[in-house]
């Protein structure tokens, strides 16, 4: 049976655009774009986790505002469970520790990248919503 993994997303908003973050080679879905973000652990709630992963993976602090929405994805590996949120930077500095790159991106650009399927909904949303 596949692992089913609870999973948050941000998408994080400066200037009128989206933070928008390319996996790196090492990673699963390697150079796929995403909402930064990670695993939910099993005592936390999904704001909470998603202000730590921030924490670890781009030395950054959120504010958690509105949830965008809850998909499910199937992929070979796992079965994941995403959750997004609109989030705002607290602190301006970004330092990449995971991913191969960062983007600001207006909404109407969001589809000109190549996005992990699980985050694929949430984009679609954001950009209706625009």
């Amino acid at each position: 049976m596949k692992k089913y993994i609870k999973v948050v997303g941000a998408v994080i908003l400066k200037d009128d655009k989206i933070l928008c973050a390319q996996r790196s080679e090492s990673m699963s879905l390697p150079l796929l774009w995403e909402f930064p973000g990670g695993k939910i652990e099993s005592d936390e709630l999904p704001e909470e986790a998603l202000k730590r992963e921030l924490k670890e993976e781009m030395n950054c602090e959120i504010n958690v505002l509105n949830k965008v929405v809850t998909t499910v994805h199937e992929y070979d590996f796992a079965t994941i469970e995403l959750t997004t949120f609109y989030s705002r930077l607290i602190s301006d500095g970004i330092n990449l520790t995971e991913h191969k790159q960062i983007k600001w991106l207006s909404t109407h650009d969001l589809n000109s990248l190549e996005w992990a399927p699980a985050d694929i909904p949430a984009v679609k949303i954001i950009m209706e919503n625009a």
